[in-house]
């Protein structure tokens, strides 16, 4: 038997007063559609190096959210809004002194910020229901988060895979709160992004292989995020200057020319992570890095990988300016960075009209090569030194 109705009204403003703009109510089923979709997709491998992604019992659990949690009857999908971009995407991408790190982490780790406010809505319930069983997730557990918001009516899945709203189009984050209360569940959200394939067209690297498919291998948000290793040479130039996920896709969505920026932001972003000058960035040792971004998303990727894309943005940027600065850290203790440190030098000597690697390169690099022992390192220098 479903709970009165006006229990929803209740929960949604205990959302609201938590800091959701948007709770809505489905029951713990993926539709088959979907489910075939996460299989093909899985069947593809355009999961990467994300193993765990194909991993038999997490694949299922995707599939069916009533194995997530004992006695799950309903599943409340909610969206917290974060501050769009406050540049143009032309302007960001023309830089050639700063990178792009994506909207979301301007501020503070939303993991961090949504759980704690989940759990404190759970806690609401717990007094508002009665004996129910609670649980939260944010982003880290096998959820199928979209599909689950385009079910409970919260906002339809978008051909960039990520979900858009009517009126605050797709600048948000989703978390979920699995109930052992049986709600009324919401009416499913209808999809409006029609013949639309900005978001496709628009994408550096071709991700979106197909309308609603993002093939991860391609996707700049998975290579400067989750990826920690060498990053394939055909693929660098087309990161452009993004050191941290990528906004093109949303950028470019019609639904997003109408949204509004919030009231507040309770991820609370600030001037450093708002295109920040590269060079700037170049020189963190480990210290420094988990002090900069101690509270910021961006501290999840490790210093290493950051520091590997801070070198593709530079040797991409054109800017001649960098060649002292990445030289200076050859010598890196981290093989990551010294590896793109010498792509990204011998892309900017070719801007200087030098060649591949003119002379004084090429003595660094054949010093470096009688001590280097990594073997992504050296052959990064061959690929200098012995063009094809």
């Amino acid at each position: 038997m479903n709970l009165p109705i006006d229990l929803r009204k209740s929960i949604r403003n205990y959302a609201y007063q938590h800091g959701f703009e948007l709770c809505h109510f489905s029951r713990p089923k993926i539709k088959h559609v979907d489910r075939q979709a996460l299989d093909a997709w899985v069947d593809h491998k355009m999961y990467a190096d994300m193993a765990w992604m194909a991993e038999e019992s997490r694949l299922e659990r995707r599939k069916d959210p009533s194995t997530m949690m004992n006695h799950v009857q309903t599943v409340i999908s909610l969206a917290m809004r974060h501050t769009p971009p406050p540049y143009s995407l032309e302007e960001a991408i023309s830089s050639k002194r700063q990178g792009i790190i994506a909207a979301y982490a301007h501020g503070m780790d939303y993991h961090d910020i949504m759980k704690k406010r989940l759990k404190a809505l759970a806690r609401d319930l717990d007094l508002l229901l009665g004996q129910h069983e609670q649980r939260v997730y944010v982003d880290t557990a096998p959820v199928l988060e979209h599909a689950l918001a385009a079910a409970s009516g919260l906002a339809w899945q978008g051909k960039h895979s990520l979900s858009i709203h009517r009126q605050h189009g797709s600048w948000m984050m989703l978390g979920e709160l699995f109930t052992s209360a049986k709600l009324s569940a919401d009416q499913e959200a209808t999809a409006h992004c029609g013949r639309c394939i900005a978001c496709m067209d628009i994408c550096p690297t071709k991700a979106i292989v197909a309308p609603y498919v993002v093939d991860a291998n391609l996707c700049i948000s998975y290579l400067t995020i989750e990826y920690k290793g060498v990053i394939a040479p055909k693929l660098r130039p087309l990161m452009g200057n993004h050191i941290y996920g990528c906004d093109d896709c949303q950028a470019i969505c019609p639904w997003n020319q109408k949204a509004q920026t919030p009231d507040r932001d309770l991820l609370t972003p600030h001037g450093e992570n708002i295109l920040p000058e590269l060079a700037s960035l170049l020189h963190l040792n480990e210290q420094a890095f988990r002090q900069r971004f101690r509270k910021s998303p961006v501290k999840r990727t490790g210093r290493a990988a950051l520091l590997r894309n801070v070198c593709i943005a530079m040797g991409n940027s054109g800017n001649t300016n960098f060649i002292p600065l990445l030289h200076s850290v050859l010598d890196d203790s981290e093989p990551l960075i010294r590896a793109h440190a010498i792509w990204a030098l011998a892309i900017l000597y070719q801007w200087q009209g030098m060649g591949n690697a003119p002379e004084v390169f090429r003595k660094t690099l054949l010093a470096l090569k009688t001590k280097e022992n990594n073997i992504e390192v050296l052959t990064e220098i061959e690929a200098v030194l012995s063009p094809k």
